[in-house]
């Protein structure tokens, strides 16, 4: 009898003690691994599309000389002994395409204000042919129409250097030539006309907005020769043609991007969502 008393009592222990450390195995939560750091995918810059641009300038003209046909007898030809013209205004607009982030192409018009003209030629005024000097003023419009084609060197800090060079035509109109020696005051009709035109350039364009940058640089440009001024019967000279405009010019102006521009902030990077792990 007391036997079995002591072993209730034993098995009544260990239930009471061994229960719950059963109970909390069952009740446990599992252990969770964090996953490693998914990769992180970045998208890549898209560059591309169609542009418009406006430009103001400051230009030199260079005068590369003249000729003209003096009809005496017999007839001969003589050239400008000097040539200057003035500085003056320009003023441009285009539209281009930017084909990626490293080339883009366009087509200008700019309108070339008048630049003043002051040369001198020699000759032989009077009735006993002495040897004179005249003063010849005059000067020169023109609109440039040009093909361009540019090399975008890289960005940093929002400043994109490039070069470029165009080819195309100018449209030339010169005033009206007037001519004073000692035999009085002439004038010849001005020349006007289409001529072959090639530039190069260089500059750096900024970011001001996500669509728009400012851009500054110098260009030069070359104009064929052409007629400058036609046949007049007082002094019998003409018709004159120039040999030429060397054209030096700083300029600026705004670009406008309508399609991806590299002005625009990158694109968030595309970061998926963690999966967690659970043991068993």
């Amino acid at each position: 009898m007391f036997n079995t008393a002591r072993m209730a009592l034993f098995a009544a222990l260990f239930a009471g003690v061994a229960g719950p450390a059963f109970a909390a195995d069952f009740v446990e939560p599992p252990v969770v691994e964090q996953a490693p750091p998914a990769p992180v995918y970045e998208q890549p810059a898209q560059y591309g599309g169609w542009y418009i641009r406006g430009d103001i300038g400051y230009r030199w003209s260079k005068f590369r000389g003249a000729d003209y046909i003096t009809y005496g007898d017999p007839p001969s030809t003589g050239s400008f002994d000097s040539g200057k013209l003035k500085s003056a205004f320009s003023a441009g607009a285009g539209v281009g395409y930017q084909i990626n982030q490293y080339f883009r192409t366009d087509v200008t018009l700019d309108w070339m204000s008048k630049s003043k003209f002051r040369g001198s030629t020699s000759g032989f005024c009077g009735e006993l042919q002495t040897p004179c000097t005249s003063v010849d003023t005059s000067s020169y419009s023109a609109m440039l129409l040009l093909a361009n084609a540019y090399v975008d060197i890289g960005t940093w800090q929002g400043i994109t250097p490039y070069v470029g060079a165009g080819i195309g035509g100018a449209w030339v109109k010169w005033d009206s030539l007037n001519n004073t020696d000692d035999d009085g005051s002439f004038e010849h009709r001005g020349g006007k006309g289409w001529r072959f035109a090639y530039a190069a350039m260089a500059g750096a364009s900024y970011c001001l907005t996500d669509r728009v940058k400012l851009d500054v640089g110098y260009r030069f440009s070359h104009i064929n020769g052409g007629r400058m001024f036609d046949y007049a019967s007082l002094p019998n000279v003409g018709p004159g043609y120039d040999k030429g405009i060397n054209v030096h010019e700083v300029r600026g102006g705004l670009r406008y991007q309508f399609g991806n521009s590299d002005c625009a902030p990158a694109p968030e990077p595309y970061v998926p969502e963690p999966e967690p792990v659970y043991t068993k």
